[in-house]
């Protein structure tokens, strides 16, 4: 089969590509989303974190690749991405990124959890992202 690419095609590709991927990052928040609740109901407070910081990267990739086609590859990237083009998520993400790191060792309170929840769904609701 001999395919020859045309800007149609490539862009066909490209949005399909695209398309793609924000129906499975969505899917993915919402997945996650519900496991996040369903910990913290059971009072883990730090699993429940740890959860609720992986959808907002989710959210956040979701955001940038809406706007810029493509998906950051690590945490920098994105802080860099954020920076440059949404400065109120990088802020956001900047001030509450510390929590993330410490979950690794140290234990984590309610008010914490609930805080980062709560920004967690007040950006998928200001993106309007459906979950």
């Amino acid at each position: 089969m001999l395919v020859i690419q045309t800007k149609r095609f490539k862009y066909f590709v490209f949005d399909y590509n695209t398309n793609m991927l924000h129906k499975e990052l969505t899917d993915n928040i919402k997945t996650v989303l519900n496991s996040a609740d369903l910990i913290y109901k059971n009072e883990d407070y730090t699993s429940a974190t740890i959860l609720y910081f992986k959808v907002l990267f989710m959210v956040l990739d979701f955001i940038i690749l809406k706007n810029t086609g493509a998906t950051p590859k690590d945490h920098t990237e994105r802080f860099r991405i954020l920076e440059d083009k949404f400065p109120i998520l990088y802020t956001l993400l900047d001030k509450y990124f510390k929590i993330y790191r410490s979950t690794y060792s140290a234990s984590i309170d309610k008010k914490t959890c609930g805080e980062i929840k709560e920004n967690v769904n007040k950006t998928i609701k200001e993106f309007k992202i459906e979950v």
